[in-house]
């Protein structure tokens, strides 16, 4: 009980970790290009009477020039001085958070929390309960054979795991008939699976409440966006899409956080199907490896 206490803690702590360090919005890099200006001096013209039309000429063409090389500089200008701004996933769930009404959104929040803790609980135990099974019963089974039955109790004890448990009190009767072996160890077996199976109601009431409390988030929504309405005294699509923005995310959110617990329920459920297996057939195993020993002491 204090090693499940233990194993759910780290796992509430580690998941309140994971949930508050988000990913910061990324900044824009690169100050803005300083253009520089070339200030044209104007060519004082002061020709002489004959030569006025073509210095004239000349003059206004240096001026067009200039305006439209400080136009093209300006345009640079203010292109390099307009500040690029990329909104990051943290500061865009944040605000979709709020958007969603932060009442209902801490419930899902909440849900999504609690049912990662149980399932990060269950993966850490389940991890801790797994060995090779096939070497460890190829080891129980020599040392049997060769009738050091106190040394595979002490291998049993130093082992961790159901497998080893059910072993252990196999050979624990392995004076009495095989019957009696046989249907202890079943007995122990369902106890070792129910300890498996520990938690995993939990995240399946996690799983049925996140898209449930956005279910009703989304109702709440629409009744307060018809309230909107008839204050209003008017259909405005104004009011309409708010009112409907706010409870549709309400919903995605709670669908998102039951996919998430879903996928970790289903490999929690994989990993229990296999410590079963592993259990079963170590248990065929020690039942005949206890019958050849039998055998041989008669």
């Amino acid at each position: 009980m204090k090693k499940k206490i233990a194993y759910l803690a780290i796992s509430l702590v580690f998941v309140l970790s994971a949930l508050t360090v988000g990913v910061q919005p990324a900044e824009a890099q690169g100050a803005p290009a300083t253009a520089q200006a070339a200030s044209a001096s104007a060519p004082s013209a002061s020709a002489s009477k004959e030569t006025k039309d073509s210095t004239a000429t000349e003059a206004g063409q240096d001026s067009l020039d200039n305006e439209a090389l400080m136009d093209e500089t300006m345009a640079v200008d203010s292109a390099s001085v307009a500040p690029v701004e990329e909104v990051g996933f943290h500061k865009a769930l944040k605000t979709k958070f709020i958007e969603g009404n932060a009442g209902f959104m801490s419930l899902v929040a909440l849900a999504l929390v609690l049912g990662l803790a149980f399932c990060i609980e269950r993966i850490i135990y389940l991890s801790l309960s797994e060995i090779n099974a096939k070497k460890f019963m190829k080891d129980l089974d020599a040392k049997i054979m060769s009738g050091d039955v106190e040394g595979a109790k002490a291998q049993c004890r130093d082992t961790r795991g159901p497998v080893a448990s059910i072993c252990y009190q196999g050979l624990e009767r392995i004076g009495e008939s095989m019957d009696n072996v046989e249907r202890s160890i079943v007995s122990y077996g369902s106890v070792q699976s129910a300890n498996l199976e520990r938690g995993c109601s939990w995240i399946t009431l996690f799983i049925a409440m996140a898209p449930s409390l956005g279910f009703l988030g989304t109702v709440i929504g629409m009744v307060m966006a018809f309230d909107q309405i008839q204050t209003a005294g008017d259909i405005s699509p104004t009011i309409v899409a708010a009112g409907m923005k706010v409870s549709l995310i309400t919903t995605i959110f709670g669908i998102i956080v039951a996919l998430i617990l879903q996928v970790f329920y289903n490999y929690i459920l994989s990993k229990i199907d296999h410590l079963t297996s592993q259990m079963e057939e170590s248990a065929i195993t020690l039942l005949d490896s206890m019958m050849k020993y039998k055998l041989t002491r008669q």
